[in-house]
């Protein structure tokens, strides 16, 4: 348990979402809940995913406040669309 839990806490969230383990339990739990029709846990995988989609997308900034004006459009454009699909799934599509 001191392992897993050493595991969590040295580790980034960038270097932790390229961990070939973590990928693994990811599919796993994904192929579970696909198997189960967990729509909760799916909604979850999805929302992960994608935030982590949108932070590496925007995470590049330099230094022209174009550029970080255009990340800041397309961070917030990203989690809206997010927010939109996970309402939907949730409460308009029961």
């Amino acid at each position: 348990m001191d392992r897993i839990i050493d595991f969590f806490t040295s580790k980034s969230l960038t270097e932790m979402a390229a961990d070939p383990r973590v990928l693994f339990v990811t599919v796993a739990v994904f192929v579970l809940a696909v198997l189960f029709r967990w729509k909760y846990v799916l909604l979850f995988l999805f929302a992960v995913g994608a935030t982590m989609t949108v932070l590496r997308y925007t995470g590049g900034g330099g230094a022209s406040e174009t550029i970080v004006d255009q990340n800041m459009i397309l961070f917030i454009g990203g989690t809206i669309v997010i927010a939109i699909v996970l309402i939907y799934f949730i409460f308009i599509r029961d």
